[in-house]
């Protein structure tokens, strides 16, 4: 009897060992590597969006109609989509922390440049060359987190950074009104101010991310040696069990239907996302006449922070479940239903309240979704295939806010617009729920 508790508490040593191992590992990746990169998704959504509160005093100083500003936000991602595969491949070959050095770097100054535009004609250069220039952050940062984390952590780690995004509209939404409100300074507009000012900590942050950032694990320096190992061990154990299913070549990435099913998908997903992201202010606006842009700034924070709170609750649930479709699909179903019930709203607080909605399905989904690519791809295959759906993908955020403008400047209201963006929701939604079970995790 005592022989055979021996012969088991020996055999179960080395799996409590290792459970220590991997659970101080995850930890430490946790918390010294998803707060940095948080912290730049902020700086990076902000840039990008920074313009939707500038338009509020913007557009009357340069006589800028909607369907101008509709392109105006829509332009940056078509730099976006040039750029976006060949810099995620050279992320992959030179490393995180040099390349992304460098996108924050060339995006800040751009950002800042764009403080000093006469004309929209400017806009629309500057605008291009600054998804130009920020081509390769978002889908290179979430190629990053696959070299720390196993599936079954990536749709919480992807949801905690990505929670950056409403996170930049809780924080820059009342900072952006407060500089609109009281920045007059050198006799330049607020909203030049706003753009200047919104722009510098992109430069810093690139050189604080060159020192600061680890390339993988193995350069680690708050990681044990044992710990580096286990991670490493991890991520070769998922990788064979993928490459047992399928390798896929970088063009077979670019080519793979089901990658093309997912970036039908996103594209669906984004336009409904950059409907409310780039419109929310002025719609908010719109109904609350009255307020000033530094309380309409606080009124459109409401809804990040409800997105905030899906954000983190649908991606714990998705890895806990290990479930990723239908959490991908509902929070798009709530939020497309959100975005066309915005027709009937003509007050404040309805307005709010769909909008909160909006955000809860459009920021709700975006753990799950990040989550899916990498179930089957993996190095230069991961590269390119999570960069070309984020970049087709993307070019939702053309589409969605250039339509919102267009039918705006015809109909003379929003209110279409934002429905087509719920429609789009609606078909991103049914094309989720008919992924190929291969999409799917399986229980290793």
């Amino acid at each position: 009897m005592s022989d055979s508790l021996t012969e088991e508490s020996m055999g179960s040593g080395p799996a409590i060992a290792s459970l220590s191992i991997g659970t101080k590992s995850i930890h430490k990746a946790r918390i010294r590597i998803i707060p940095f990169i948080f912290l730049l998704y902020i700086i990076a959504f902000l840039d990008r969006i920074n313009i939707t509160f500038a338009a509020l005093t913007m557009n009357k100083e340069l006589a800028i109609s909607s369907q101008q500003y509709g392109l105006l936000t829509g332009i940056f991602f078509i730099g976006y989509f040039l750029f976006e595969i060949p810099s995620n491949l050279l992320l992959h070959k030179v490393g995180a922390r040099i390349w992304i050095a460098r996108i924050l770097v060339t995006w800040g100054v751009v950002a800042i440049l764009t403080g000093f535009v006469r004309s929209v004609e400017h806009l629309y250069v500057l605008r291009f060359l600054l998804g130009l220039a920020e081509a390769g952050f978002a889908p290179g940062m979430l190629l990053y987190l696959t070299y720390w984390f196993r599936q079954r952590e990536q749709a919480q780690a992807v949801g905690l950074y990505l929670s950056g995004m409403p996170i930049a509209s809780i924080l820059g939404a009342p900072f952006s009104g407060l500089i609109l409100d009281r920045a007059h300074w050198l006799d330049l507009s607020s909203w030049r101010w706003l753009l200047i000012l919104e722009g510098i900590p992109a430069v810093i942050c690139g050189f604080l991310t060159y020192f600061l950032l680890p390339s993988r694990p193995a350069e680690a320096k708050f990681l044990t040696m044992e710990e580096k190992e286990w991670i490493r061990t991890e991520l070769e154990n998922e990788e064979r069990q993928k490459l047992k299913q399928r390798q896929f070549t970088t063009l077979e990435a670019l080519t793979n239907g089901r990658v093309w099913h997912l970036v039908a998908i996103y594209f669906g997903m984004v336009t409904g996302l950059y409907s409310l992201s780039f419109w929310a202010p002025q719609l908010v606006k719109s109904v609350s006449s009255g307020y000033s842009n530094s309380f309409i700034g606080f009124l459109v924070m409401i809804p990040s922070l409800v997105g905030l709170a899906a954000m983190i609750m649908i991606s714990r649930s998705s890895d806990r479940t290990l479930e990723r479709r239908y959490h991908v699909a509902m929070p798009a179903i709530i939020a497309g239903v959100a975005l066309v019930l915005l027709g009937a709203a003509h007050s404040t607080f309805p307005t709010v309240v769909l909008l909160s909605f909006v955000a809860f399905g459009v920021y709700g989904f975006l753990g799950p979704f990040w989550a899916l690519p990498s179930e089957f791809l993996t190095g230069f295959s991961a590269a390119a295939g999570m960069a070309l759906i984020n970049a087709a993908g993307n070019l939702g955020g053309f589409a969605g806010p250039s339509a919102v403008g267009l039918i705006m400047q015809k109909t003379g209201s929003l209110y279409g617009g934002l429905a087509l963006g719920g429609f789009s929701l609606f078909a991103a939604a049914t094309l989720v729920l008919l992924l190929r079970s291969g999409t799917q995790t399986k229980t290793v």
